[in-house]
Formats: structure tokens, C-alpha cells, sequence
């Protein structure tokens, strides 16, 4: 299985939508208090704005014409105040291999290069936020490495 690894083009939207749907349908399922059920949850428009955006980066990996899996990037600049020190990051939105081919290798493929990019560009880390309910996400980046870096935790009133 040659998998290879490009940056998105317009022609992949409707290729796209599947996975796109796939991330968030499990983002409704753990939290419909947060997230709305929506069967096309980036629009064309918005997937254009991220493909013009210098900032943005949508990066596929692709069987010879098939897309398996999606990642989306963010290059992030943190400026130097009191409180901190200015900082590069590479934010990963999202990421999603599609169902019928996980565990293939096809996210590891995805996350290397994802790495690499971020050498080039000379970030100071990869950063992302995983539910803390997606076991297998976490497992996932701990096994390539990632470490917690914080905790988000909340007090539900509603």
C-alpha cells in the first residue's frame, strides 16, 4: 500500500466532506452540548479560505486517487509579553483517517510529515487538543510522542 502525502487542492473538497463529516460527527456524539449535528460541517467556501490562507495548511494522504485521511494545520505566532515568551506553533485542527482504514499506518504517515513540516518551518512544537473521552486519539499521540502539555476542564452548570 503506497500512501502518498499532498497538500489539498480545490478538486478534493468532495472527497473531503466524508472525513470532515467523520471528526465531527464524533465531536457531536461525546458533546451535543457544544457541537451541532451538520452534515456538511466545512463548506466549500470555508475549505477555499483555508487553501488561500499562507497560514493554512490542508495536507491529504491519498491511495492512488482515494483520500484515507485529512489533516488540518495552522501556523500560529504568540507574542512575547510579560507573561510569556513569544512562540511559532503549528496548531493541528484536525485530523482524521478515514474508518475503514485506520490502523493501516495511514495517521503515523500523516503525523511524520506533519513533523517534518514543522521543521521547516521552524515552529517550536506541534500542538493540538484531543477530548479527553477519545481514548484511542490519545493513545495514538502518545505513542508517536506527544505529551500532555495542559488540562481544559470545565464545571457544567447547563
Amino acid at each position: 500500500m503506497e500512501i502518498t502525502i499532498r497538500n489539498a487542492n480545490q478538486e478534493d473538497y468532495e472527497s473531503l466532506i466524508s472525513l470532515f463529516r467523520q471528526v465531527h460527527d464524533l465531536h457531536v456524539l461525546e458533546r451535543p452540548d457544544l457541537y451541532k449535528e451538520n452534515s456538511t460541517p466545512v463548506g466549500e467556501e470555508e475549505f477555499n479560505n483555508q487553501l488561500k490562507d499562507d497560514k493554512q495548511h490542508i495536507i491529504v494522504a491519498t491511495l492512488a486517487t482515494k483520500i484515507l485521511g485529512v489533516a488540518v494545520l495552522k501556523e500560529e505566532e504568540i507574542p512575547e509579553n510579560s507573561f510569556v515568551n513569544a512562540r511559532k506553533i503549528l496548531l493541528l485542527n484536525s485530523l482524521c483517517v478515514d474508518d475503514a482504514s485506520r490502523k493501516k499506518g495511514i495517521g503515523r504517515k500523516l503525523m511524520q510529515y506533519i513533523i517534518d513540516f514543522a521543521k521547516e518551518l521552524n515552529v517550536d512544537s506541534v500542538e493540538l487538543g484531543v477530548s479527553e473521552s477519545n481514548q484511542k486519539a490519545i493513545h495514538f499521540y502518545e505513542s508517536i510522542g506527544l505529551t500532555t502539555k495542559n488540562r481544559k476542564m470545565e464545571f457544567r452548570l447547563g
